[in-house]
């Protein structure tokens, strides 16, 4: 997780993620806001027993009002390796302080064996914002969108031998959803999907039937994703035992029936963040980037 020292609205993404809203209160006290939100998240899952490491903000690199949301710039793999992915705008592609991280994991006990940078030129794949991974099963699926380019998207699949599932989205707006993650989720034996944002039957029946596959498919509303964030969910481990990390809004969004289904997947570990979510558009899962790697002797 990345302290959010800049936090705030971000006219640059601002242009194609509809779930930021304009602010109405002044800068400073939106950021020291979202980092009372931020600092009160990192308590609690540290509490649970999950272990976070934050990555401090370098003030020479300048504002970075996203930088809260990591994973849409690194990702990592059990073999060792750092993934650093190619982003859309230009304030955003500062956030990635690749030797900070690097010296971070490796502090902490991680093994970086290789940092590998996806190709740039002029396309853009906003990591596991754009990317839903099925390791288990070497699955990608994608919204494609201008933050998931197609033809990157083909070959950093097949260069890490993947099959590719992709589709196209439409939010109630009729515009394209920013990131595959506000309508796609996958945990171990279970998915939570907006089916509805797909706009294709034919790609929707294609989705639901591919996760059906080996998943326990909740299916939420387009209202759900959009106001609730009911889809940026993210399930990680505690010791061990499966917590499925998202917001209080996403909570407060579920039905009682589709928390029993998630229950049975682990405890739902709920984190009020209402200023990260109006202001930049993100919630819990865009806030976390898993650690893959193996730890050192």
């Amino acid at each position: 997780m990345v302290r959010p020292a800049d936090f705030g609205f971000n006219p640059q993404t601002g242009a194609d993620n509809e779930f930021q809203q304009a602010p109405d209160t002044g800068a400073a006290d939106i950021k020291a806001a979202a980092n009372r939100e931020f600092e009160a998240m990192v308590t609690r899952l540290r509490d649970r027993g999950i272990d976070v490491l934050v990555l401090e903000p370098d003030p020479e690199v300048g504002p970075l009002p996203d930088a809260i949301f990591p994973n849409n710039w690194f990702s990592t793999t059990r073999r060792g390796d750092l993934l650093i992915y190619p982003m859309k705008t230009e304030n955003r592609r500062r956030e990635r302080r690749v030797d900070a991280l690097r010296d971070l994991l490796s502090d902490s006990g991680y093994q970086v064996t290789e940092i590998t940078r996806l190709d740039e030129s002029d396309r853009t794949l906003e990591g596991t914002g754009a990317l839903i991974f099925d390791h288990p099963r070497r699955r990608i699926y994608a919204a494609l969108s201008g933050r998931c380019d197609p033809q990157l998207l083909a070959a950093f699949a097949s260069q890490h031998d993947y099959e590719v599932i992709s589709f196209d989205t439409r939010s109630r707006s009729g515009k394209p959803f920013y990131h595959t993650n506000v309508m796609l989720s996958i945990g171990e034996g279970f998915t939570v999907l907006c089916a509805e944002a797909i706009a294709d039957p034919h790609q929707r029946a294609a989705v639901r039937s591919a996760l059906a596959e080996n998943h326990q498919v909740i299916e939420v509303s387009l209202a759900q994703a959009e106001e609730n964030f009911c889809a940026n969910i993210l399930q990680v481990s505690a010791g061990g035992d499966p917590v499925i990390l998202l917001s209080l809004s996403a909570y407060e969004g579920f039905t009682d029936g589709q928390k029993r289904l998630l229950e049975v997947h682990g405890e739902l570990l709920a984190c009020p963040i209402p200023t990260i979510e109006k202001i930049g558009g993100g919630s819990a899962r865009c806030m976390v980037a898993e650690i893959f790697l193996p730890r050192t002797a």
